[in-house]
């Protein structure tokens, strides 16, 4: 069992920079692909980003690539998401969660979730 807390959510302003963090307990989370999705009010819950046990392989959605990096230190246990430039339509919901396949994008293929962290980007 992995129990996943994510804080760094709050309200900025667009072109803003949030960080995110996403602590586990349980099992290590180096034995875990990582995972970044939001969910907007009213729609389904997206992909963001993931990151590879070690490190080695990332991937991003489109709608946010080149503004968004994934990261993880194994050792705290802990994953990140730094968002820069941020826009309105990055307001959601956001949730980091775990997986035990090498490479997962899809929701079904993450076992554990966080509770989720608001961010809002408004003016």
């Amino acid at each position: 069992q992995v129990q996943l807390v994510e804080s760094g959510g709050g309200l900025v302003q667009p072109g803003d920079s949030l960080r995110l963090s996403c602590t586990a307990s349980g099992r290590t989370v180096s034995s875990y692909t990582m995972g970044w999705f939001r969910q907007a009010s009213g729609k389904e819950r997206d992909f963001v980003a993931m990151i590879s046990r070690n490190g080695g392989f990332i991937r991003y959605a489109d709608s946010v690539k080149g503004r968004f990096t994934i990261a993880r230190e194994n050792a705290k246990n802990t994953a990140y998401l730094q968002m820069e430039s941020l826009k309105p339509e990055d307001t959601a919901v956001y949730y980091c969660a775990a997986s035990s396949y090498a490479i997962a994008t899809a929701r079904a293929r993450y076992d554990y979730w966080g509770q989720g962290n608001q961010v809002t980007v408004s003016s």
